[in-house]
């Protein structure tokens, strides 16, 4: 149900963005007849694990950042914690997590960190007024 609202979320904000810049004289909205090839869906990504190279889970993706033109620039990924608890959210370049294949068959993300790195890292909050992630040591305004 998570998946279903993030990505309805994520099609309301990519059609605001063309609404935008159809408004401001931007080029028209385009229908496409093919799915380009090198594409993946934003579920592949959020709410997946973060493994490290000893495929030990590191932390989970909470939310995917794209730029104005829609390219996936950042993760945030939550780390430590136990069932929600004590987690910590931060922020790392899109391009830091690859995909592999476990056992051949399972498609999964792998990044060349360890958990404990990422536990020292700076961390962010999401400012649900501001729409925006905030580092933590400024959503407590």
């Amino acid at each position: 149900m998570a998946r279903l609202a993030y990505t309805s979320f994520l099609i309301a904000l990519v059609a605001t963005c063309v609404s935008a810049q159809a408004q401001q004289g931007g080029p028209a909205g385009q229908i496409m007849s093919s799915i380009p090839a090198n594409s993946e869906t934003i579920t592949h990504w959020y709410k997946q694990s973060v493994y490290d190279p000893n495929d030990s889970k590191i932390g989970e993706i909470m939310d995917v950042l794209v730029d104005r033109e829609g390219k996936a620039t950042a993760l945030i990924l939550g780390v430590g914690g136990f069932l929600g608890m004590g987690e910590k959210d931060v922020a790392i370049p899109f391009n830091a997590v690859q995909v592999t294949n476990k056992n051949n068959n399972k498609w999964y993300l792998v990044m060349n960190s360890t958990k404990d790195a990422l536990k020292n890292a700076k961390g962010f909050k999401y400012d649900r007024s501001e729409m925006k992630w905030v580092p933590e040591e400024a959503s407590n305004r």
